[in-house]
């Protein structure tokens, strides 16, 4: 599991950045669309909770939990980030009710469940990008060890991953 703090830090830069692209990642025929999405609320569990359109099929004809790919980028900031994880239609009134988060369960009651979707995501990886180190250009001695960093880790600088669970995330293999 992620140290607490690195759990904030996630949290942190996720509200700074607050809009992503989402994409749903299962293989069903039925899958919510890919859209932007305006996060709610990162918990201590290391879950996000956002809104998605309510697609025009019946939403029970969907897959109640599929894996999903969220990219915030925030123009103006140094860095991006990239989540994937496991997202969850979160339609039951019992649930809703039961949420501890007073926000998002006034908003879900405001909206009557007409246009919009609450999804929550248990986020298992978060990639985390900081630009900063590239836009700064301290010659060609800052160029030569960057690319020496690329061609050793196979990643460039400003790069750190952090993982979210013990479980690997779901492969998508073709059915042979």
């Amino acid at each position: 599991m992620l140290p607490q703090s690195d759990l904030q830090f996630l949290q942190q830069k996720i509200q700074d950045l607050k809009n992503a692209l989402f994409f749903s990642q299962n293989t069903s025929l039925l899958r919510i669309a890919t859209t932007v999405v305006s996060v709610i609320k990162v918990d201590e569990l290391g879950q996000m909770w956002f809104f998605v359109p309510r697609p025009q099929q019946a939403l029970n004809e969907f897959d109640r939990e599929f894996p999903v790919r969220l990219e915030f980028f925030k123009k103006g900031k140094e860095y991006f980030l990239h989540v994937a994880g496991k997202a969850f239609i979160v339609t039951d009134p019992e649930e809703i009710n039961g949420l501890v988060h007073e926000d998002i369960r006034e908003q879900t009651e405001s909206n009557g469940g007409n246009n919009l979707v609450l999804i929550r995501v248990q986020m298992l990886k978060a990639d985390y990008f900081d630009n900063s180190a590239s836009s700064i250009h301290a010659g060609w001695w800052r160029d030569l060890k960057n690319q020496l960093h690329t061609w050793m880790y196979n990643t460039r600088p400003g790069y750190k991953p952090y993982y979210l669970a013990d479980a690997q995330l779901p492969r998508l293999s073709p059915v042979a």
